[in-house]
């Protein structure tokens, strides 16, 4: 007969025993399954990495310095306390190594490559015009990707077209993206400036935005921990940010590396990358709060480091 509205619930039956050991026996093969899966592909990778050395070194320079933005995070396990000021001027620095390694290390290389190129024979509008071009191209493709992925700012909020999508995401996973799009154009420039055969350099290069990496960590630790996460959770995730950095880094190394006439135009592209990140994130940023000034001296700090290091050790 049909149950009355005023009929009790009927409890749903209690699964059997056989059936949650079936479950568990599934699940358990589904994570066999996965972790197989992930050690032939690492084998793989790793086979594929003994074959290019210089994939291998910007994994190894991307790892350096997903590590140091992981050592930036570490202070704040023990406190959270960070000015205002302080953040601005470490905004500022970063802001200074990303320009001068973005000069030094990538776009004066990318001219050289053009004009070594036999075909261009040393033209200088031939080597202005494609790392131009590749300036502009590395730019309008993060600008896509920031207009069209959904993120959060720790300042500014959200952003990005799909505005809905960014109603269900959970916050947490909107600071993530945006760390991404932060670090993505430094690991590619780590692994295109490996590419470029120059170890000397491409080293200056992975040790500047190691150094940048430090204060960074923490100012994304710090941040995530004043917008109300835990202080272990924003550690975590401030030593999880750098991650996108090691991926970049095989990604630039592995496209460039097999083409010379790519060299210049991933050289350039990853340039603009960045320089799109200090123009529309860093500096922003670092302005809004009325310290200007100490931005400033950090940027200027921070180029005459990387300046230095490219010069000594390039």
């Amino acid at each position: 007969m049909p149950r009355l509205p005023s009929d009790p619930p009927v409890p749903e039956p209690t699964p059997a025993p056989a059936s949650r050991t079936a479950h568990r026996l599934r699940h358990a093969l589904g994570w066999l399954i996965v972790l197989a899966g992930a050690s032939v592909l690492g084998s793989q990778f790793w086979q594929y990495l003994q074959h290019n050395p210089v994939v291998l070194q910007a994994l190894v320079g991307g790892s350096v310095a997903a590590l140091a933005t992981a050592l930036g995070t570490l202070p704040v396990l023990l406190s959270q306390n960070l000015s205002d000021r302080t953040q601005d001027t470490l905004f500022g620095f970063g802001a200074g190594v990303m320009l001068a390694a973005c000069a030094f290390s990538l776009i004066l290389p990318g001219l050289e490559a053009v004009r070594a190129q036999p075909q261009w024979g040393g033209n200088a509008w031939a080597a202005g015009g494609i790392v131009g071009s590749a300036i502009l191209l590395g730019a309008g493709v993060m600008m896509l990707m920031d207009k069209l992925l959904p993120h959060e700012h720790f300042i500014k909020g959200r952003e990005g077209l799909d505005l809905d999508m960014a109603r269900k995401l959970r916050r947490t996973w909107l600071f993530v993206i945006a760390i991404a799009l932060h670090n993505l154009p430094e690991g590619l420039a780590i692994g295109v400036g490996y590419a470029a055969n120059e170890g000397m350099r491409a080293n200056a290069l992975a040790t500047g935005i190691a150094i940048q990496d430090v204060p960074e960590g923490l100012v994304v630790a710090v941040a995530l921990l004043a917008a109300g996460y835990s202080r272990r959770f924003a550690v975590l995730l401030g030593m999880a940010s750098g991650l996108v950095e090691p991926v970049g880094a095989v990604i630039g190394a592995a496209i460039i590396s097999g083409s010379a006439a790519l060299l210049p135009w991933g050289l350039g592209f990853a340039a603009g990358a960045m320089l799109f990140v200090i123009s529309h994130e860093i500096i922003p940023e670092s302005h809004r709060k009325g310290h200007e000034a100490f931005a400033t001296g950090g940027l200027m700090l921070g180029f005459v480091l990387m300046m230095v290091l490219d010069t000594a050790l390039g």
